[in-house]
């Protein structure tokens, strides 16, 4: 009512879309900390992954989060064992985890076997030993096995191994198991596609993965 009577012309109609969590993050700039360090979303390479558990494809805890998180997974075993692990757990001295999964697809490709997911864990401790330990005594155990395959060197990265499943499962899939740290940082990632699985092109995902932490600056 109160425009109807105005003596000039309202102009064409606009419309405005709401802002959204990407928006939100364009304008905040790249993330930063702990959770700085992953390797960003590529629109034409690597793209959100399926959830991790219930987390969703991407997250963030702070280390008494986390902490709980790995005494929670260990919940069924003996109590005397429990007791000792979570003894361990609390001697990391976690600070930090961040969670992200990609979907890993080239623009050109004509087959299935050139797509995998893979999900990367970043978790941060205090204790630099116990960074290394854990992640030379997953390597080693995983090198003792004779059935787990050996995987491809990551390139620059000696510290970093990783192993392929015995075989391709039946539903087709294949499996590759990594592991590596850089500084107070400890890296976890698991990439699975359908058989046989692009191991070159996830070593060289996690290479630059690694790269992203260990260059000067971008470091926590």
């Amino acid at each position: 009512m109160t425009v109807q009577d105005a003596d000039r012309d309202p102009g064409a109609p606009t419309w405005k879309f709401p802002r959204t969590v990407a928006d939100d993050e364009e304008a905040q700039g790249e993330a930063s900390g702990l959770r700085g360090l992953l390797l960003p979303y590529e629109d034409d390479l690597y793209m959100p992954g399926p959830d991790l558990a219930e987390f969703g494809s991407d997250v963030e805890l702070s280390g008494r989060q986390a902490t709980a998180l790995r005494k929670e997974s260990i919940k069924d075993l003996p109590r005397s064992a429990r007791r000792e692990m979570e003894k361990e757990i609390d001697k990391q001295r976690i600070t930090g985890m961040v969670m992200r999964s990609y979907l890993y697809a080239e623009p050109f490709a004509v087959s299935d076997d050139k797509t995998f997911t893979v999900s990367v864990v970043l978790s941060q401790m205090e204790n630099r030993n116990a960074v290394r330990g854990i992640s030379t005594s997953q390597n080693d155990v995983f090198a003792a096995l004779d059935i787990f395959r050996e995987g491809p060197k990551i390139k620059g990265h000696k510290n970093a191994r990783c192993f392929l499943t015995p075989e391709v499962e039946e539903s087709g899939i294949d499996r590759m198991i990594c592991s590596a740290y850089q500084g107070d940082v400890l890296v976890n990632a698991t990439a699975s596609g359908i058989g046989p699985l692009d191991s070159k092109a996830v070593a060289t995902f996690l290479a630059d993965q690694l790269d992203r932490i260990d260059t000067p600056g971008e470091a926590v």
